[in-house]
């Protein structure tokens, strides 16, 4: 008789086993208010850390213009210890990956001197090559590498400003 009053239709094991389902069932997932609340939580962590990231990547695109302008005239450095001269500036800074087309000069170019194409600026902007000048107190001053910023104007503050090496 005892064994067949575990199993049957009425019995309190069945009961009991019928109600634990039910409470893992009710405990199972998270309640609307419980995700809203999380959602909120990370809503306010995204407005604090937000702009400290986009402020990090505004300043590593100066760092990268920077060091593209440097690298830029290592390359004409280079270029000029084999031809003698610096580009003129309707070559610009083009000289740097393709030969003169002058046959004397193109026998001294063992370019290119920058890998693959001309890298334009990480605002994608071409950097403009101002060739060697002569200042009024007679003294040489040698190429120089620009990128105008951000807004390509010259001038300003910030992302904006010149970036000249």
């Amino acid at each position: 008789m005892r064994i067949f009053s575990q199993f049957s239709i009425g019995g309190r094991r069945n009961r009991r086993h019928r109600d634990g389902l039910r409470d893992r069932r009710r405990q199972r997932g998270y309640s609307l208010l419980e995700i809203l609340v999380v959602l909120a939580i990370m809503a306010v962590l995204a407005t604090l850390v937000a702009p400290r990231l986009f402020n990090q990547v505004d300043r590593s695109k100066i760092t990268t213009a920077q060091a593209q302008a440097r690298s830029l005239k290592i390359s004409l450095d280079a270029m000029r210890l084999d031809m003698g001269r610096y580009p003129t500036v309707e070559e610009g800074l083009s000289l740097l990956v393709t030969p003169p087309a002058d046959a004397a000069a193109r026998a001294s170019w063992f370019g290119p001197y920058v890998d693959g194409d001309l890298p334009n600026d990480p605002w994608g902007n071409a950097y403009r090559y101002i060739p060697p000048q002569t200042d009024e107190s007679g003294l040489t001053r040698g190429p120089r590498i620009v990128t105008f910023g951000a807004d390509n104007a010259e001038g300003g503050e910030g992302l904006d400003q010149d970036i000249e090496i």
